[in-house]
């Protein structure tokens, strides 16, 4: 397991905790604000457990809930971009960020699956 992604989704946790502390205080702004902010964070906390994981097939569940919230938060962020809760541009490096983790953590789960097969 690469160092990398377990820093990768610490940060990225921290650059959502950041960007939920400066959603507009609407009822759309806390809602999505909190859905971000589960999603998000969880992430970086999935990683973490899989790397702990007592076997290949826990790992490989781990990663996927990661791969899942890493989806879902790529979503939120789109959907609040979209929606123009912030100036548009404020959310294209994050939006990029989610995007590479989601790409990093398939990889990871794809190819851990292919060696449980053999």
């Amino acid at each position: 397991m690469s160092q990398d992604i377990k820093e990768r989704t610490f940060n990225f946790g921290v650059r959502i905790i950041t960007l939920s502390n400066h959603l507009p205080d609407t009822k759309s702004g806390t809602v999505l604000g909190n859905q971000v902010l589960r999603s998000g964070t969880s992430i970086g906390a999935n990683v973490e457990e899989g790397v702990a994981s007592y076997s290949r097939d826990e790992f490989i569940y781990k990663m996927n809930i990661g791969l899942k919230e890493a989806r879902e938060t790529h979503y939120w962020l789109r959907l609040m971009k979209t929606s123009k809760l912030m100036k548009p541009g404020r959310f294209d490096e994050i939006i990029k960020e989610a995007d590479e983790i989601k790409k990093i953590l398939g990889a990871i789960v794809s190819k851990s699956r292919g060696k449980s097969k053999k």
